[in-house]
């Protein structure tokens, strides 16, 4: 039986990952939908020129109301929202799902949509059908990681965990959702306390192997509240940076504009580092990576340390938030069925499952290390 998945924004940066995964899924059918029917006709020829699929489309507006009837009467048992940026967007694609009894997840990192998607729960549960917000790297991906080795640590007391993008630029909207809160308080957690820090402040150098130094600065994701009650973590951090050092030092120059009042509008400054960075793209590497540095103790009660690093090579690195979609459509297809209700997206796929969605060996590696911490 096949399992009829439609992809909302299939024609973005990450939406198009998306599709040209699941374009090639076994017991997979795939529809594409945008605003744009040019843009949406466009990459239905481009999947059936690579792959030979021919991908139904669908032109209109998810957040539209007449979106619940387009499900209903297209037969949809997944929506991927991948139509970014969430930050200030409303859950009418959620929504719709719900009434049209259709499960749903989206790419969303941002900490407030995210984590604020419960509010969907009951709707969810008496509709009997899941809603999964943030299924991407974070916080996805980096809690099936820890919870792989969750097993060998008898407490954990700090995550603090980033990622390093390569040159590429993502979409305009990507740039314009991780600028949002350029200057603005981001509540991280210090030894048990909430402590603020400014979003895309506070610049740092981390060493990473294959990639060498990366310039990395303070970003707000939603792990920030799930990993305090998941974990028990004490001490919480999140960075993030861009694979040009050059890019680092943009984002932390419009972020004390922001945060003294000589900037007011993020999105106009985000349109023109984004065309910046398109013209700096070819000085890059080509290499991305994620990090998460855990600390606590062993079974064994002695201190213990993990280091893990998701390394992309070959400018594949937004494969790594795409393709959590890609690995639970591909569980789902097989049978798996999650639990009815409204929540953040953690737990539902393992690194595993993840790593053989992708299953690109040549370009993505996965390394974790453990050593013991002095006391």
């Amino acid at each position: 039986m096949v399992f009829r998945v439609m992809v909302v924004g299939g024609y973005g940066n990450f939406g198009s990952i998306v599709c040209r995964h699941l374009a090639v899924m076994p017991d997979v059918e795939l529809v594409i939908s945008g605003r744009d029917p040019h843009k949406l006709q466009s990459k239905v020829d481009e999947l059936k020129s690579q792959s030979g699929t021919v991908a139904e489309s669908w032109y209109g507006n998810a957040m539209g109301t007449e979106f619940k009837s387009v499900l209903r009467s297209m037969d949809i048992q997944l929506v991927i929202h991948t139509g970014g940026p969430f930050q200030g967007q409303s859950y009418a694609v959620a929504e719709s799902c719900i009434e049209a009894g259709v499960n749903y997840c989206d790419l969303s990192d941002c900490r407030t949509f995210v984590n604020g998607i419960g509010v969907l729960d009951a709707q969810a549960k008496q509709a009997a059908v899941a809603i999964l917000s943030g299924c991407s790297s974070v916080p996805t991906l980096a809690s099936a990681i820890i919870d792989q080795q969750r097993y060998r640590f008898s407490r954990i007391d700090s995550i603090e965990h980033g990622i390093s993008s390569s040159a590429k630029m993502p979409g305009l909207s990507t740039v314009e959702g991780v600028l949002a809160y350029a200057g603005k308080p981001i509540r991280q957690l210090k030894n048990g306390k909430v402590h603020e820090v400014s979003g895309w402040q506070d610049l740092t150098l981390r060493k990473m192997p294959h990639l060498g130094t990366r310039v990395l600065a303070n970003v707000d994701v939603p792990d920030m509240d799930i990993f305090a009650s998941r974990y028990g973590a004490l001490t919480l951090s999140f960075k993030a940076g861009a694979g040009l050092k050059l890019g680092g030092v943009a984002n932390y120059l419009l972020a004390q504009a922001l945060k003294i009042g000589l900037v007011r509008d993020h999105a106009l400054w985000a349109a023109r580092l984004h065309r910046l960075g398109t013209r700096f793209e070819r000085f890059g590497d080509g290499k991305s990576a994620m990090y998460i540095d855990v600390q606590g103790r062993g079974v064994d009660g002695e201190p213990l340390a993990m280091t893990v690093q998701l390394t992309a090579m070959n400018d594949k690195g937004p494969q790594i938030p795409s393709c959590a979609s890609v690995a639970l459509a591909a569980k789902m297809a097989q049978g798996y069925v999650p639990q009815p209700g409204a929540r953040a997206c953690v737990g539902e796929i393992t690194v595993d499952e993840y790593m053989a969605a992708i299953n690109d060996p040549d370009n993505l590696s996965l390394s974790v290390q453990f050593s013991e911490e002095p006391r």
